[in-house]
Parts: C-alpha cells; structure tokens; sequence
C-alpha cells in the first residue's frame, strides 16, 4: 500500500484530506507542525510527502530544505495558501517536486499525486546505458552522475533533465517539450520550474566551467553544449 505523509497544521483540511486519500486506497500518516513533520518523515518511510508551507515552529520551506540536506529523496508535493511566484520557486529550488496552491480540488490533488508517483517510480528501459560528454557522465542505469571522475548527487528530476539534454548536444530544447520529456503533459506546471531545478543543480557542479556547458538561450529553451 503507498504511503502518504500530510505535514498540515489546518484540522479541517487535515480531515478533508484523510477522508479523501484513504478512500483511493492511501494509506495516510499526519503531523500538524514542521519540527514534528521532519521528525516523522526522517524516522519512517513514506512514498509521498504533502507539504504544507506555512507551519507553526518550523515552516514548509525549512522542512524541505532539512529533508534534503539530510539526503531524504521522498516526493514532496507543497501545499501553500501564497499565490507568490516566489514561493513556489523557492520551495522547487530546495528540492520539492511539485506544489499546490490552495484552494485545490480534490480531483486536481489525487492527479497531481499519481503524476509525481508515477514520474519518481518508472523504470524506463534505455538503449544506452552511459552518456558521456567530455568529463560528463551519467549511468543511465545506476541513476549516477559523475563529472571530472567526482560523483555529483543529483536528485532524479536534475538526473533526467541533464540525461535529456546531454542526448541532444548542442540541440536547443524549448522548455515546453522538456516539460513533456521529465515531468509529463498530465502535470500542470510552469516553465519556471525548469528554471529552478536547472539553476539548482547547476549549483552542485563543483567548477564554475561545468555550469556553463548547460545554456539557457532566452524564451527559448536550453541546450548542452559539446566539448
């Protein structure tokens, strides 16, 4: 049975979203604030983490950025009353892997959830297993990046985000069809988000010369340049 965790501090959506999930076959633990929250997630495990932004002690942001720096890889879906670009950038920055802005329906919920699911549990088979490029190179198998003979952790959207473009060297890819390519036509998301999961994992790169070899050609798309 898949696992969901709802860090939520709202009773009446904590209920609302109990009563929802467990009927589509969920199985659902809840924590009501953020120091609680990441005590759950980091001592149990959970398929999927909904995560609400604004917490009392420790807010959703903070529980993301810890749960990630801790190497904690589970999805998280944030949930957040801000309707702010900022927020949501923010919190796809620090590692979640989709949000909501609330008021949701519980149809969009229940998609968004499958989607993110989906995407983090498929197992596509490849033609080839290792892409290099230079000092670039993914095991396609493993899920493993390794530049300049170091291994670089990524998380598995900048994997198939570098991996689609390191396919296409030298090829600009427009943001729209990356959208389709890693996170699926189903997901409702912005191109921003690929901004943001970009410019993170650009920051991983431990030689400035590394990020330069993804390039963001403006209104367009990005491109992988070749050696």
């Amino acid at each position: 049975m898949i696992r969901l965790l709802i860090i939520e501090d709202d009773k009446a959506i904590r209920l609302g979203l109990e009563e929802d999930l467990v009927m589509e076959g969920y199985q659902v633990d809840f924590a009501f604030d953020g120091l609680n929250g990441l005590v759950v997630a980091l001592k149990q495990k959970h398929d999927l983490i909904l995560l609400d932004l604004m917490l009392p002690g420790m807010s959703g942001l903070d529980v993301c950025r810890e749960l990630r720096r801790q190497s904690i890889d589970t999805p998280i879906i944030m949930l957040t009353a801000k309707s702010q670009d900022i927020d949501k950038v923010i919190g796809l920055e620090l590692g979640a892997d989709d949000y909501l802005t609330k008021p949701f329906h519980s149809h969009e919920l229940r998609a968004r959830i499958k989607a993110v699911l989906r995407r983090t549990r498929q197992v596509v088979v490849r033609k080839q297993d290792v892409l290099i490029s230079g000092d670039f190179e993914l095991d396609i198998s493993k899920y493993t990046c390794k530049i300049r003979g170091e291994e670089i952790s990524l998380t598995q959207l900048e994997f198939d985000l570098l991996a689609l473009l390191m396919r296409n060297p030298g090829v600009v890819i427009r943001r729209d069809d990356i959208l389709n390519a890693v996170w699926g036509d189903s997901v409702f998301i912005t191109s921003r988000t690929i901004d943001a999961h970009i410019a993170k994992m650009r920051r991983k790169f431990l030689h400035p010369e590394d990020s330069e070899r993804i390039v963001c050609m403006r209104g367009v798309g990005y491109k992988f340049t070749e050696n």
